[in-house]
C-alpha cells in the first residue's frame, strides 16, 4: 500500500454503514452496540430518507453510543447536521467530491475528517487532491442490491489501493467469510453486522483479520 500515514489517524479499520430502511427499530441500536462492543470503530450514518429533524434526533442518539465505546460517529453529506451533534466527520458521494474543499473551509475544525465513496482511479485522485482523508472503493465484490453488476473484485481493489494516495476502505459485499481475502486492508459493512445473528461476534471476527 501507499504511504499515506499523515492521515491514517482518521480511517477506520471496521466501518460500519447504517441502513434504517433494512434495519429498523429497536433491533437496530442493539445490533450497532453490539458491533460496537465487538471493535466497530467508526459509524456512518448514511440516511437519505430522513429529514433533517429527524436525522439530527437519529445522529443524536448514535452519538451517545459511539461516545460510550470511544468510536469515531461520520455522517454523510449533512455537514450541518454532523457539526450540531460533534461527529467525527463528514463523508459524501462520489458526485460531490469536488465539494470537499469548501466544506472543508466552512467546517473548520481539523479534527473532523472528509471522506469519500469512489469507484475508480480518477475518483481516488479527485478525493485525495480536494483534502479527502480517506475513501471507501466499492464494489469489492458482488452484493444483494446490485445483482449482476460489475465488481472490482480483490485483485482490481488492491492495484487501486496500491497506487492511492490517500488510505482506502474496501466495501461491498464483503462478510466475515470473505474477510480474509483483505488481509491488511481496513473494511466498510452493512449487512454483515446489521444483518447478524450475534453482531458483537461478527464485529471480532472481521477485526480478527
Amino acid at each position: 500500500m501507499s504511504d499515506n500515514s499523515g492521515r491514517d489517524e482518521f480511517t477506520p479499520h471496521l466501518l460500519l454503514i447504517t441502513d434504517y430502511t433494512r434495519y429498523a427499530g429497536d433491533a437496530f441500536f442493539v445490533s450497532v452496540e453490539a458491533a460496537l462492543k465487538g471493535g466497530v470503530d467508526a459509524l456512518l450514518v448514511r440516511e437519505k430518507q430522513m429529514d433533517s429533524a429527524r436525522l439530527l434526533a437519529f445522529c443524536s442518539r448514535l452519538r451517545n453510543l459511539t461516545s460510550r465505546y470511544h468510536a469515531r460517529l461520520l455522517v454523510h453529506t449533512q455537514a450541518d447536521v454532523a457539526q450540531a451533534v460533534s461527529a467525527d466527520g463528514v463523508h459524501v458521494a462520489s458526485s460531490d467530491i469536488s465539494e470537499l474543499p469548501a466544506m472543508r473551509r466552512w467546517l473548520n475544525n481539523p479534527q473532523m475528517s472528509l471522506s469519500a465513496s469512489c469507484h475508480d482511479a480518477a475518483q481516488l485522485q479527485q478525493a485525495s487532491n480536494g483534502g479527502a482523508d480517506f475513501a471507501l472503493l466499492s464494489p469489492v465484490f458482488p452484493t444483494e442490491s446490485h445483482p449482476g453488476a460489475p465488481h472490482l473484485g480483490v485483485k482490481g481493489f488492491k492495484a487501486l489501493t496500491t497506487a492511492a494516495a490517500l488510505p482506502v476502505v474496501a466495501l461491498a459485499g464483503i462478510s466475515v467469510e470473505n474477510r480474509c481475502e483483505l488481509v491488511d486492508f481496513p473494511v466498510a459493512v452493512i449487512s454483515a453486522l446489521l444483518g447478524a445473528g450475534d453482531a458483537e461476534q461478527a464485529a471480532r471476527d472481521l477485526r480478527a483479520t
